[in-house]
């Protein structure tokens, strides 16, 4: 029972130890990886946002009260 159990312990960590330094090497490489995204191809700039503007003439300005009045109604209830 003692040489099965120290097998089992020597399997163990080794299975560990092998888990252990796969994830090491995995920080490494996705912070290395990171950095030379970050500096090859930078984020874009985002488009200005357009402003809002009067809805356009085929909405129903009726319907458009409605609406808000039923958002309105939902907010309300949630709090």
């Amino acid at each position: 029972m003692s040489q099965l159990m120290s097998d089992g312990l020597g399997l163990m960590g080794f299975g560990m130890g092998t888990v252990f330094l796969f994830l090491i090497v995995l920080i490494f490489a996705t912070t290395i990886m990171s950095k030379l995204v970050v500096k090859f191809a930078p984020e874009a700039v985002p488009a200005p946002a357009k402003p809002r503007t009067a809805p356009s003439p085929g909405v129903d300005p009726q319907l458009l009260k409605v609406l808000a009045a039923a958002v309105k109604e939902h907010r309300s209830r949630r709090k």
